[in-house]
């Protein structure tokens, strides 16, 4: 078996190889489909390959992994030993990637499939246009606010009736140019963006785990494909806390000699795009009546707003996790809220619609609204009895599973009531 090292470049590859010991440079070759079929055809059924994550990498590595027994597509946290050279060229870059791999220095990143890795192109796409869509609205509330002009009488100043309040306005000349020139990119943009939402919509309509997702409270079609095209195969993480690891949401751990570990901030590492769609669906979670709620003030009086949200986006991320694995619906999904995001998603994806069908609205059925309150008092019980059984315990010895002092009935009662384990 040799271990191949291939420092990626736009229009060449350096090659390296290990072998029995030995390590000897192999030259470049060309970055073209051809050049690189070729390069595959000369290696073994038991050859192993290391890229740097560049890139054109996927590409390359699906061009050779028909040919060998493993790509391995080396993130930037396992190339420190490159980055962090004092002499570094591509031969010295490739002759390290084959030396750490036959070393088995490398875990490699995830290569998704081709379905997968459409879908975070696409999403990625969207987000950048959105960002985008914020700076001309950013600039056109600075237009505004440069010419004293008050708060608009429309709810949305970009909705129908915030666009003729700005037409309305009498403004300088150049400010007008300004804000008009921004209304127009805005208008090309909300187009771009929706194409891209159709083509998510239609990938969500043939997904069985973007499906799932939506019955979390909060997560909305963005954020559910956002975490399907993230996490893609969910038993490659061996348990919650190796997701939540792996998108970032896990704190920074400082530990030596004697003194106590001390906790951080979060590691914010992984895809950073994961994070923003999880924290953006725990806003929406804490405005929900359920578990999720109840959960997030808890955290939000002890330790503020801005921690509650984190803390929520990681408990989105433990039941994203939960459902996944088990094949099961959030337990205490909203069936109104669910049928009426996915009417959105089905409507989105180009089906007809059905005029004076009531889909369900959001919290509209008293019923539904009353058991998203009982199972959001049911945790603060759940919580408030732990906490004092907790407080009654003395000494080290007492026991761990000790049920807390009341009568028979009462904790038969808070039993019944107990929310399931995935939602905690």
């Amino acid at each position: 078996m040799r271990a191949i090292g291939i420092d990626v470049h736009r229009d060449f590859c350096e090659v390296a190889i290990s072998e029995g010991g030995r390590l000897r440079s192999a030259g470049r070759v060309p970055s073209t489909p051809e050049a690189l079929e070729l390069l595959g055809a000369s290696l073994s059924d038991d050859d192993e390959v290391a890229l740097e994550a560049t890139g054109n990498a996927l590409a390359i590595a699906r061009i050779l992994e028909p040919h060998v027994a493993r790509v391995v597509v080396a993130s930037a946290r396992e190339l420190h030993a490159i980055s962090g050279a004092k002499a570094k060229t591509d031969r010295r870059d490739a002759r390290t990637l084959a030396k750490l791999l036959a070393a088995g220095m490398f875990a490699g990143t995830w290569l998704p499939g081709e379905e997968v890795r459409a879908l975070r192109r696409r999403l990625a796409q969207r987000a950048q246009l959105v960002r985008a869509r914020s700076r001309l609205k950013n600039e056109v509330q600075a237009a505004l606010m440069r010419n004293l002009v008050g708060a608009p009488s429309a709810t949305d100043l970009f909705g129908a009736a915030g666009r003729r309040w700005l037409a309305d306005l009498v403004l300088p000349a150049d400010e007008r140019e300004t804000l008009d020139s921004c209304l127009r990119t805005i208008a090309f943009l909300d187009g771009e963006v929706e194409r891209f939402e159709v083509a998510i919509a239609r990938y969500a309509m043939h997904s069985v785990e973007i499906r799932r997702l939506v019955t979390i409270p909060g997560v909305g079609l963005i954020s559910a494909a956002t975490l399907v095209a993230v996490v893609d195969d969910v038993r490659r993480f061996r348990c919650a806390r190796k997701l939540v690891g792996y998108l970032g949401l896990d704190p920074r751990v400082r530990q030596s000699g004697s003194t106590p570990a001390r906790m951080g901030h979060i590691s914010k590492e992984g895809p950073a795009a994961a994070r923003a769609a999880l924290c953006e669906a725990a806003h929406a979670a804490m405005r929900t009546p359920g578990p999720l709620r109840a959960f997030g003030e808890r955290v939000a009086d002890r330790r503020g707003r801005q921690v509650a949200i984190v803390a929520v986006a990681r408990k989105l991320a433990t039941i994203a996790w939960r459902l996944l694995t088990s094949g099961e619906d959030y337990v205490y999904a909203n069936p109104g809220q669910v049928r009426l995001k996915w009417r959105r998603v089905e409507l989105l994806a180009g089906e007809p619609s059905q005029k004076g069908r009531r889909t369900g609205v959001s919290l509209a059925s008293q019923h539904e609204r009353e058991l998203a309150l009982a199972a959001e008092r049911a945790y603060q019980r759940l919580v408030a009895d732990r906490q004092a059984a907790g407080s009654r315990r003395k000494g080290a010895g007492a026991a761990p599973g000790r049920a807390p002092d009341g009568s028979s009935q009462d904790q038969a009662a808070r039993q019944a009531q107990q929310p399931h384990r995935s939602a905690l």
